[in-house]
C-alpha cells in the first residue's frame, strides 16, 4: 500500500497509512525518538513518527494510551533450534508475549546442523531469526562438551557454510568454560578466533567457570567481538575480588568490545551487575540467553531481564536502548531495532506496571523492584503476532534443584 493520501469520490481523504499506533509514549533512544508520539505504518515500514497524526489518515488505529511504544526488541543471545538441540525453544510463541521481534541464535547450529536450522527455523519463523555459527560442527545438540573433541573444530567446513549463508550467519560462537572445553584448554577459542578473522565476522565468547581462565581468553578478544555473560558470578567473572571491573576488559571495551548480559540459567549475578553499575560500567547489551531451562525462571524472558536492571537503577531509556539499537549494531544490522521512518515496522507495546516485585539472579539471590515491563502487543512488518500456546518443555528440561525449589516457593506452585 502506498503512503500518499488521496481524495475519494465522496470527498473523503483516502488512507495514507495502513496502521496508526496512537497515544503512546515512544521510547527509542537509538533513533533519538521519545515522548508522546504516534507511529504510522505503511507497507510494512515505519512511515512517520510524530505528535497527533490524524487518525483519518490510517486504515486502522491501535490505541496505545498508557503504553510504552518501542522498536521490536532485539535479543542478542537466544537458543531457538527447537527439536534438534538440548536448549532450543520456539521463537514465535514467546515473541508474541514478549515483544522480541529479532532473535540471534548463538551457536545452536554448527556446520553439520546449520542447513536444518536455516530451513526449519530461520525461514519458517514469523519473527526475524539470525545465527552465530558454532565453531563446533555439531553445535549444541547436547547440554555441553561440543569442544571436548577437537575433531569437531572444522574451520574449512565452517568457512564454506558461512560463505553460503551470510544473510543469516552474522558471527561465530564459542563457549569457553570447564565443561565445554573439557581437557582441550584454550585451543577451541584460538580456532574460533582464526575462523572469525577468516570470515570477517564478530566472535561471541561465552564465559563462566574455568578452566580456561579469563586471563587466557582476554588476549583473543578483538573490537566488535561480544563477551557474553558479562555479569556472571563464575570464577571467570570480569569483576575482581576487589569489586572493580578488570582494567584489561575496560581497555578492550573502550576499543569496541561489547559486554552482553546473557542471563540464562547460570550466568547472571546481581553482585557482579551491581559492582559494574556502581563504577558506571553499564552492560552494552541486555540479552536473555533464553532456552528450555531459562524460560522456567528465574530469567523467564527478556522483559523480565530488563525489569531486573530497572530494579538495579537503570532507566527505561537505558534498558530499551540495550535491547534494541545496541544489539542491532552489534549484529551489524542497524536497519533493525529502530522506529526511524523507513525501518521495518517491528514494534512492541509495553505497560510499565508499578508494584512490589522480587526478582532473582541465578543463585536465587533476591532484589526488590517497583517496576515491571509487560508486553501487550508485538508487531512484525506492521502485522500483530497472534499469541499461541507454547509447546511443552522437553523431558530433560529440569532446572537445578536450588532454582526449582525457590521458584516453587515464590510462585506458590
Amino acid at each position: 500500500m502506498g503512503a500518499n493520501a488521496g481524495t475519494g469520490a465522496n470527498g473523503e481523504i483516502a488512507p495514507r497509512y495502513d496502521t496508526l499506533i496512537a497515544g503512546g509514549v515512544v521510547v527509542d533512544p537509538g533513533a533519538g525518538l521519545g515522548g508522546r508520539l504516534d507511529v504510522a505504518i505503511a507497507g510494512g515500514r515505519i512511515a512517520a513518527v510524530a505528535a497527533d497524526i490524524d487518525p483519518a489518515l490510517a486504515r486502522q488505529t491501535i490505541d496505545a494510551g498508557g503504553r510504552i511504544v518501542t522498536p521490536g526488541l532485539v535479543d542478542l543471545h537466544t537458543h531457538v533450534y527447537w527439536g534438534a538441540t538440548y536448549w532450543g525453544i520456539e521463537a514465535d510463541p514467546v515473541a508474541a508475549r514478549t515483544g522480541v521481534t529479532t532473535w540471534l541464535d548463538v551457536g545452536s547450529a554448527g556446520a553439520y546442523s546449520f542447513p536444518g536450522f536455516r530451513e526449519w527455523i530461520a525461514e519458517r519463523s514469523a519473527v526475524r531469526v539470525f545465527a552465530l555459527l558454532n565453531l563446533s560442527s555439531i553445535g549444541l545438540i547436547a547440554p555441553t562438551w561440543e569442544f571436548a573433541n577437537p575433531d569437531y573444530c572444522d574451520i574449512g567446513l565452517a568457512e564454506q557454510i558461512v560463505a553460503a549463508n551470510r544473510d543469516v550467519i552474522l558471527g561465530i560462537k564459542a563457549r569457553i568454560d570447564r565443561n565445554t572445553t573439557r581437557g582441550v584448554g584454550i585451543r577451541a577459542l584460538e580456532l574460533a578466533r582464526e575462523l572469525a578473522d577468516k570470515v570477517d565476522l564478530p566472535l561471541m565468547t561465552h564465559i563462566g567457570f574455568g578452566p580456561p581462565s579469563l586471563d587466557e581468553v582476554v588476549p583473543l578478544l578483538r573490537p566488535g567481538d561480544i563477551l557474553t555473560h558479562c555479569c556472571t558470578g563464575g570464577d571467570m567473572k570480569i569483576v575482581g575480588d576487589d569489586g572493580l571491573t578488570r582494567a584489561d576488559i575496560l581497555g578492550l571495551r573502550e576499543r569496541g568490545l561489547i559486554l552482553d548480559v546473557g542471563h540464562g540459567t547460570g550466568s547472571f549475578s546481581f553482585a557482579s551487575a551491581e559492582a559494574m553499575l556502581e563504577q558506571g560500567v553499564l552492560p552494552d547489551v541486555i540479552s536473555s540467553d533464553i532456552h528450555q531451562l531459562a524460560v522456567q525462571g528465574p530469567m523467564f524472558d527478556l522483559p523480565t531481564t530488563l525489569s531486573k536492571f530497572l530494579a538495579l537503577g537503570m532507566t527505561v531509556e537505558q534498558v530499551v536502548e540495550r535491547a534494541t539499537s545496541r544489539p542491532a549494531a552489534a549484529m551489524r544490522r542497524p536497519d533493525l531495532g529502530s522506529l526511524r521512518p523507513g525501518s521495518a515496522a517491528d514494534v512492541a507495546l509495553f505497560e510499565l506496571v508499578e508494584g512490589d516485585y522480587t526478582f532473582h539472579d541465578v543463585q536465587m539471590i533476591p532484589r526488590r523492584g517497583t517496576q515491571r515491563l509487560v508486553n501487550t502487543l508485538t508487531l512484525v512488518d506492521g502485522e500483530p503476532l497472534e499469541r499461541s500456546e507454547e509447546r511443552p518443555l522437553q523431558p530433560w528440561a529440569v532446572l537445578p534443584e536450588h532454582q526449582r525449589a525457590a521458584i516453587s516457593v515464590a510462585t506458590g506452585e
